[in-house]
Formats: structure tokens, C-alpha cells, sequence
């Protein structure tokens, strides 16, 4: 059975300086991102492409993204296999490279899981089943570059 789900995301630029985009540096990238019943995301550009660094950016978000998706799938496919996973945290990092004209694209994400088990016999399925949580990520599944895994799986201490 195929089911469709919708994301409706509004999006409003705050960075009209008084002469709107006259210039490529008389403008704010500042902007936020609003979903009805959730708090405003504070968005702008990479400081480097003039964005304020105190504001979540696109590629940022992007890495985020695979990251949570990750974490979310992970989780349900250890459920579903009686991995008991009691901490989970990721350092993820994306590299985008610049194109000519302006334009640039990701080249890769890394995530980088450290996950805590309850038990001993755990920790090699727990290891395992990174790469089905990988195989059903909505977010990795959508993106058209490498999203790798360097997980480490531990044994929960008491």
C-alpha cells in the first residue's frame, strides 16, 4: 500500500534593508521558517554566502535532517528487533562544494552514531542494523550524494 504525506512550510524573508535586493549586498538573508503550532525557525545564509551566524542555514538544516532521519529509523528498526538502545548521539558533518557560477551541491554527509545498548549480546546486531536503518531513510533515500556511517555502539555501563 503506497501512502502520500504533505509538509506545508512557510517561509518569510526578514531581510529587507530598506532597498530590498538592489545590490547583491544591500540585503539580509535573514529569514524564518514558520509551521503552524511550531516554533519559528530563526533561518539565514552560511556566513559565508553573507548570512548571519547566529541563524539556522540550509545546509545545516540539511545535514540535520539526515541526521534526525537516521536517529528516528534507527530507533524504530532496533525496536522492532529487540535492540534496546539507551543513548544516542551524532556529530554529523556535510561537505558542499562550490560550482562555478555560484551554484554548488553536496558531495557527502558523514553521521557519526554513538549508540549505548542495554546488553552484551545486542551490540553486534545494534551494529548491524545501521544499514537497514540507512535503506529506509526517508531523507537519505531522497538526496542524489553519499550519506555514510561511522557508528560505534556501546555497552551501557550501570
Amino acid at each position: 500500500m503506497s501512502r502520500e504525506h504533505n509538509y506545508e512550510v512557510a517561509v518569510r524573508w526578514t531581510g529587507n534593508t530598506g532597498s530590498g535586493t538592489s545590490a547583491y549586498r544591500a540585503y539580509g538573508r535573514d529569514h524564518d521558517v514558520v509551521v503552524d503550532g511550531k516554533p519559528m525557525l530563526e533561518g539565514s545564509a552560511d556566513p559565508a554566502f553573507r548570512g548571519t551566524p547566529e541563524r539556522w542555514n540550509p545546509e545545516e538544516l540539511l545535514v540535520a535532517s539526515l541526521s534526525q532521519c537516521h536517529l528516528l529509523t534507527y530507533l524504530s528498526v532496533c525496536a522492532r528487533s529487540g535492540v534496546v538502545v539507551t543513548d544516542y548521539t551524532d556529530t554529523a558533518s556535510g561537505v558542499m562544494r562550490e560550482g562555478p557560477g555560484g551554484s554548488g551541491r553536496f558531495v557527502e554527509v558523514v553521521l557519526r552514531p554513538e549508540v549505548t545498548v542495554a546488553d552484551p549480546s545486542m551490540v553486534d546486531k545494534a551494529v548491524a542494523l545501521h544499514e537497514e536503518a540507512h535503506e529506509a531513510c526517508f531523507i537519505a533515500n531522497s538526496v542524489n550524494f553519499p550519506v555514510r556511517h561511522e557508528a560505534v555502539v556501546r555497552l551501557q555501563t550501570t
